[in-house]
This record gives structure tokens, C-alpha cells and sequence, in this order.
């Protein structure tokens, strides 16, 4: 039995340090790998299988609200780049850039993509004349490079995968709703698919995206209380189209400047996943996203008809990703292996069971076990998954909902950000200078002004001036 425990062992408690049982838990549930290029990672299929559900399922959404695929290049020119001022200075810092083609020095140094948007609009001033061509809704998923100082598996890499929309439309009021559409869109698929809650809302003017109108976000909890930023969505305006003559001609015949928006989510969600649903023996993946939703594990195996009947109830499990534990290590050696790796079910069948017609389903997340008759094992194994989904939302709401705290004036402020992890939500004058206190002094920042707002007092928690907006605060990844 000792053996068995060691893949457990391996694991530092969320408790005693959540950034190293964070790192443990990528590694050994053999998520990804480092590699020679610094602050760049490998996906294990593991960990790829978790972003193929996720763009899946993304993708599918994405369509049945018009969006259309395409590709652009990954290399953009310094001209190009600098068109737009704003954009290029919020990215700066973060450039990579390539100056040599082979052995020969490139006329023009090009930056490898850390975002699109110069790309698309370079494309949508030759692509867009008329009224008739709008609105332009397309996607791409690609990678894009950071040159980021500090990072960490998923969720801060130097090269990192991504989906990044750009549509171009006529009015402002189509970029607007078009913008809100694709956060909500975001925000249902991490709370439906992912079982993760989110607070819906608007950065702050010192937040938003460089050369963007506004910037909509939905922000996640983590089990450390710390908020993560888990997708945005940007509206333009008619800013980048003016920086690159973007026109169509009206119904009048006029010519007009486009309006355009930008939406994006990356592979930091798995990261979410891990630090919202994760505990001390590793992985919990909820049902809808793990790549193997049940995993059947033969109790001695060697004997006569209990791998044969093992295959048999996978065969049955037509509707499920389901697989069969046949290796010779022991059996609990793979429970601990699939607890790590966050299988949603395991179902424990052998000679006794056979005997009896019987066969046991344990759930990651609580661990209860149940006996079931294998001629309703498939009706089982479906309501298991189904609860399970939804508890494990249930539960991650409660955790965040007890995890917010409200503040009315700067003492309570401080002390609530120095003593209780979690969101703080207090009211704000609007002016830059009080963000910039609160950043300096507590390490805090604005996450979002919520769409659902709230008047829990009339003035700024930081400077006492009459409040415009209740804003979400706290630390962040």
C-alpha cells in the first residue's frame, strides 16, 4: 500500500504552499513539460486533449452566432505595427521581434504576433469597400508570443494558444452588441461547461486593452482567492480604423469608417480549471471538459472473465469517453492515478462484483462510492456525470460567494485585502489617482465594474468624493 500512496505524496498541500501544489499538480498530472526555450512548454496529450474540448467547444458556439474561421500570418512588420501608437505601446515591452531571414539582415525588423489587430486591419482596409461586405465576423485560433519576465505553466507562458475574433461592422451599435455578445458567450461557456462562476463586467479606462474603446471581462476565483483574468472583449470603435483607412461606402453612398471589436480567451483556462476545482490529490476535471470522463479499473484482472466483462461495460458506454485501466501496475496504484489526473468516474469491477452483477462508481470529487446493478450502469454513470457537473459549479459559486467581501471606507479596505483573500467590492470616484492608491498600497487592482451594479455607499472607498461605479477588487495572476 505504501507504493500506492507515493503519486499523492508527491503532491506539496494546497495549504502549505498553493504555488508549488499548483506546479505539482501540472507535473504529475503529466499536463505539460519544460523545454530548452525558456518560459515556453510542451503539451503532453493530457493537457492538449483538455484545450481541444475547450476549442470544441468554443468553436461550436462561436458558429452558431455567424463567426467564420480564417488564418493570418504570424509575422507583422514594424510599419504595420506602429500605425497604431496607443496598440504598440501597451504591447511594447512584450515584443519579440525578428530581424534576419536566413543569414541575410531583413530591410524591416517584423514582430512575432503578440495579437492580430494590426494584421486584421491591414487586411479589412483591402477586404472592405461597400455596405454589402458587413458585417466581417471571423476568428482565428493560433499562438501568439509575450516576451513575458515571469511565468508559469498556463498561465503565463512566452508563447501561448489562443482564439483571437475581430469583426468589423457598420454602426457602433452593432460593435457594441456584438462586443457584449461574445463576453456573455465566454462567460456561459466557463460557467456551463467548465463549472466556473464568473463576475461579468468593464474594465477600468487604466485596465482596458492598448487602443480600445472599452474592454469587457469576466473574472474567475480561485481557490487561493486570487481573481484571474479568464476572457475579454473589446470594442474599437473607429480608432483602428481610422489608423488604417478602413471605409466602406453607405446606402447614401458615403463613405464611413468601420466599427470593430476584438474577443479573445486563451489556454490560461485550464490553469483556471486546475486552481478552481483542483485539491490535494491532484486534478478534478469537471464531466463536460475531461478528455476521459470514466475510467474502468479491473480488480484482479488476471482472473478468469474480469477484463473480458471490464471491455464488455466499456463497449456499453457509448455516450461517455470511457477507457480500460489494463496495465499491470496495482489497483491502488490507478485509483490514485485516476484521482490525480482528475477523472470525473472511476467504476472498480472484479471477481466478486462479476458474482453478483455488480459493479462500483466513485466520484472524483467527493469520493462517494456507489454500488450499482450493471444492467443500469449506463443510466447511473450519465446522472453521476450530470451531478456532478453541477455540484461542482454549485460549489465553486459558494466558495467565491463566501470569498467577497465589501468594503465602505479605506481602513476596511486595507485590512480586508491584508487578512482575507478573495474579491472586495467598494465604490469608486472614477479617477485614475484613487486605482493607482489602492494598486500602490495594498497590491490590489480593479478587476471590473460588474454589469450588476450595486450602491453600497455614495462615496469612493479611497478618496471619499462622490462614487460613479462599484467596482470588483483584488490580487491577481
Amino acid at each position: 500500500m505504501a507504493k500506492d500512496k507515493k503519486l499523492v505524496e508527491a503532491i506539496t498541500s494546497m495549504e502549505d504552499d498553493f504555488a508549488k501544489w499548483y506546479t505539482d499538480v501540472v507535473k504529475k498530472a503529466d499536463l505539460m513539460d519544460y523545454t530548452s526555450v525558456k518560459g515556453c512548454m510542451v503539451f503532453k496529450p493530457a493537457g492538449y486533449a483538455l484545450w481541444e474540448n475547450i476549442q470544441h467547444e468554443l468553436d461550436r458556439r462561436f458558429k452558431e452566432t455567424g463567426v467564420e474561421n480564417v488564418y493570418l500570418p504570424m509575422f507583422i512588420p514594424e510599419s504595420l505595427l506602429q500605425k497604431e501608437k496607443d496598440h504598440v505601446e501597451g504591447f511594447a515591452p512584450e515584443v519579440a521581434w525578428v530581424t534576419h531571414g536566413g543569414l541575410e539582415e531583413l530591410p524591416e525588423r517584423m514582430c512575432v504576433r503578440p495579437t492580430s489587430e494590426t494584421l486584421f486591419c491591414d487586411f479589412y482596409a483591402k477586404e472592405i469597400q461597400s455596405y454589402r461586405d458587413l458585417p466581417k465576423v471571423y476568428n482565428q485560433w493560433c499562438s501568439v508570443v509575450r516576451w513575458e519576465k515571469e511565468t508559469r505553466p498556463f498561465l503565463r507562458s512566452r508563447e501561448f494558444l489562443w482564439q483571437e475574433g475581430h469583426t468589423a461592422h457598420a454602426t457602433a451599435q452593432e460593435a457594441q452588441e456584438r462586443t457584449e455578445q461574445m463576453l456573455h458567450l465566454y462567460a456561459d461557456f466557463c460557467e456551463e461547461v467548465l463549472a466556473i462562476p464568473v463576475i461579468r463586467g468593464r474594465k477600468t479606462d487604466k485596465e482596458k486593452f492598448a487602443g480600445a474603446e472599452a474592454t469587457y471581462t469576466i473574472e474567475a476565483l480561485m481557490h487561493d482567492g486570487k481573481a484571474l483574468q479568464s476572457g475579454t472583449s473589446h470594442n474599437f470603435g473607429d480608432g483602428f480604423a481610422k489608423a488604417f483607412g478602413i471605409q466602406y461606402t453607405d446606402k447614401d453612398n458615403k463613405l464611413q469608417y468601420v466599427h470593430q471589436t476584438s474577443w479573445g480567451m486563451t489556454t490560461r483556462l485550464i490553469g483556471a480549471i486546475i486552481m478552481v476545482h483542483g485539491d490535494n490529490s491532484g486534478l478534478v476535471l469537471p464531466p463536460k471538459i475531461a478528455p476521459v470522463q470514466v475510467m474502468i479499473i479491473p480488480i484482479a484482472q488476471h482472473k478468469e472473465g474480469v477484463l473480458d466483462k471490464a471491455y464488455e461495460l466499456k463497449s456499453r458506454l457509448k455516450d461517455v469517453r470511457v477507457k480500460v485501466d489494463d496495465s499491470e501496475k496495482s489497483p491502488g496504484w490507478k485509483f490514485s492515478e485516476a484521482e490525480m489526473r482528475g477523472i470525473p468516474v472511476r467504476i472498480e469491477i472484479g471477481p466478486k462484483d462479476l458474482e453478483a452483477g455488480q459493479a462500483v462508481i466513485v466520484r472524483r470529487d467527493t469520493r462517494e462510492k456507489q454500488t450499482v446493478s450493471l444492467d443500469e450502469l449506463e443510466s447511473k454513470v450519465a446522472q453521476t456525470l450530470e451531478t456532478m457537473q453541477k455540484e461542482m459549479l454549485e460549489r465553486a459559486r459558494a466558495h467565491r460567494d463566501s470569498h467577497t467581501y465589501t468594503a465602505v471606507n479605506y481602513d476596511e479596505f486595507k485590512e480586508i485585502i491584508a487578512t482575507k483573500p478573495g474579491f472586495v467590492k467598494a465604490m469608486w470616484c472614477g479617477d485614475q489617482a484613487c486605482e493607482d492608491k489602492i494598486k500602490e498600497e495594498t497590491t490590489a487592482t480593479s478587476r471590473c465594474m460588474p454589469f450588476d451594479q450595486e450602491q453600497l455607499s455614495d462615496v469612493c472607498v479611497c478618496c471619499g468624493k462622490p462614487a460613479k461605479a462599484m467596482v470588483y477588487w483584488g490580487k491577481a495572476y
